[in-house]
């Protein structure tokens, strides 16, 4: 992680990283993944003015909490895992797995016999009978007569 401490041109900025080890150099812009944290210094600020405004600003410990940080932090514990660490996450991965399918079925069976039978409960029965009977008062009621039907009334007399 560095400071981008000047812009050279279009395509290259001057960065540096006094916290971090990364050295005072030129680094084009599609090389660097901006982050929301910003410091204030002068422009072409020297090492030692930056490394102050890092620390006071307190850079490393807000990116150490970021989900950023702890996503390359997890990253890196994988790939850093032993074959008999990867076969230990599968084993608990299994154990987590089934408590999870049998707590999932314990719940479909008491809770199933309501939502999935096709007897329905009282109050959606009701429901069902008010959308029903509403369904058809709107079929029995006249239609209107609008001026296009009235004109066709009147020739077929």
């Amino acid at each position: 992680m560095c400071a981008v401490v000047d812009v050279i041109d279009q395509t290259r900025a001057l960065v540096d990283g006094p916290c971090t080890g990364v050295p005072r150099t030129s680094v084009r812009f599609n090389e660097l993944h901006l982050t929301k944290y910003r410091i204030k210094f002068p422009f072409s600020a020297s090492t030692r003015v930056v490394r102050k405004a890092w620390t006071d600003a307190k850079i490393d410990e807000k990116w150490a909490e970021s989900a950023w940080a702890k996503k390359i932090e997890a990253r890196k514990k994988r790939e850093e895992m032993t074959d008999f660490d990867r076969f230990k996450l599968g084993k608990a991965r299994q154990v987590r797995n089934r408590i999870r399918t049998n707590a999932y079925f314990l719940i479909k069976k008491k809770v199933g016999a309501r939502l999935f039978s096709k007897k329905k409960s009282p109050k959606a029965r009701e429901a069902a009978k008010k959308v029903a009977a509403a369904k058809k008062e709107k079929k029995a009621a006249p239609k209107k007569e609008t001026k296009k039907t009235e004109g066709k009334k009147a020739e077929k007399k």
